[in-house]
C-alpha cells in the first residue's frame, strides 16, 4: 500500500487531547524523575482516560528496545544504554505520591543483557511493593527468549498479573513482529506462567487491522484460552510512523463487540475489545471486576 493509498481514519477513531488533574500530576512527576511511560512512548490513545482513572503504565529498562517489530513506535538499537540502577527507587518514589490503585510495568526487550532484564524488572516490582504493599502491580513482560528460569524470576516478583502480548494472529506474526519473536513461543511463555503459578492472572493482547480474517482472530483467541489465559484485550492497529506497517483495515466497533462476546463465551474472565483499546487499557477496572467474579485462592 502506497502513501497515497493509506486509509482515512473513520470517525470512531477520533480522540480527545489528554487532560485532567491526575493526568497532569503523573506527567509532571515522571518528567521530573526521567521515567518512561509506555503510554507516551507508544502513542497510546487512552493516555488521559487511564491516568485520570487511577491506572498508569511505566516502561522499564529505558526507552530503547533491542527488537524492531514493524508495528511499534519505540526506539530500537542493538546496544541500548546501560540500565539505571536507581530506576527501582525512582519508580517507588514516583508512585508514593500519585495515589494510584493499579500500575502496569511494561518493558522494552533487552536481548543484550545476560538475564535479558529479568532481575531488574523484579527489583522494580519489589521496591514498589516495599513502599506500597497494597498497590496492585501488573507486569507486561517480553518473551525472555522462552527461558523458563527467567520467567520464574519475574513470576515470583509479587505482581498479581503477568501479561505477554501475542500481538497478532499466527499468519501475520512473522510479518508484524521482530524475527526473534515467535507466535508459538509467546503461547509457551503464557502457558508456562499459568501452569507453574496458577495463583497468578495471565493476560494477552491482539492488534487488528493487518488484514487478518475473523476466523484467524478467533483461532488466536482459542489458542489463548486453551492455555487458560484469564484476560484478553483486542484493539485497532494504528500506524505510528510512515516507516511502520500501514493499516490494511479499520475494524468497525460492532465487530469488536462481536469478538468480546465470543471471548466471554470462550471463558476469558474479562475481554476489553474496541478500536482504541490497548493492552493496558483500564487495567485496574478489568482486574478488580474479574477478581470479584472469580477470586483466586
Amino acid at each position: 500500500m502506497t502513501q497515497s493509498q493509506r486509509l482515512k481514519k473513520p470517525e470512531w477513531l477520533k480522540i480527545k487531547m489528554p487532560s485532567g488533574k491526575n493526568y497532569l500530576k503523573i506527567k509532571n512527576h515522571k518528567d521530573q524523575l526521567h521515567l518512561n511511560t509506555v503510554c507516551q512512548e507508544a502513542n497510546c490513545p487512552n493516555l488521559g482516560e487511564c491516568w485520570n482513572s487511577g491506572t498508569a503504565s511505566f516502561m522499564l529498562m529505558g526507552d530503547t528496545c533491542t527488537r524492531a517489530c514493524r508495528f511499534c513506535a519505540v526506539n530500537t538499537s542493538r546496544s541500548p544504554s546501560p540500565l539505571n540502577p536507581e530506576e527501582p527507587k525512582k519508580m517507588a518514589e514516583t508512585l508514593k505520591s500519585l495515589h494510584l490503585k493499579y500500575i502496569v510495568l511494561t518493558t522494552v526487550d533487552r536481548d543484550d543483557l545476560p538475564d535479558l532484564g529479568a532481575g531488574h524488572i523484579t527489583a522494580c516490582v519489589q521496591e514498589v511493593l516495599k513502599e506500597l504493599p497494597n498497590l496492585l502491580v501488573e507486569i507486561l513482560i517480553p518473551d525472555f527468549q522462552g527461558k523458563t528460569d527467567l520467567l520464574d524470576i519475574v513470576a515470583k516478583s509479587g505482581a498479581v498479573v503477568v501479561s505477554h502480548n501475542l500481538e497478532t494472529t499466527r499468519k501475520f506474526s512473522p510479518i508484524v513482529r521482530d524475527r526473534r519473536a515467535n507466535y508459538d513461543q509467546s503461547l509457551k511463555v503464557l502457558d508456562y506462567v499459568k501452569s507453574s503459578y496458577p495463583h497468578l492472572y495471565t493476560k494477552s493482547s491482539l492488534m487488528l487491522g493487518f488484514g487478518e480474517t475473523s476466523e484467524e482472530v478467533i483461532e488466536s483467541m482459542k489458542d489463548l484460552r486453551d492455555i487458560d489465559t484469564d484476560f484478553l484485550t483486542l484493539g485497532q492497529y494504528l500506524q505510528p510512523t510512515k516507516n511502520k506497517l500501514p493499516v490494511v483495515e479499520y475494524i468497525h466497533p460492532d465487530q469488536f463487540d462481536h469478538y468480546r462476546e465470543i471471548g466471554l463465551k470462550m471463558g476469558f474472565d474479562y475481554v476489553a475489545s474496541g478500536p482504541l483499546v490497548r493492552s493496558s487499557y483500564q487495567a485496574a477496572e478489568h482486574y478488580l471486576k474479574s477478581k470479584l467474579k472469580k477470586p483466586k485462592k
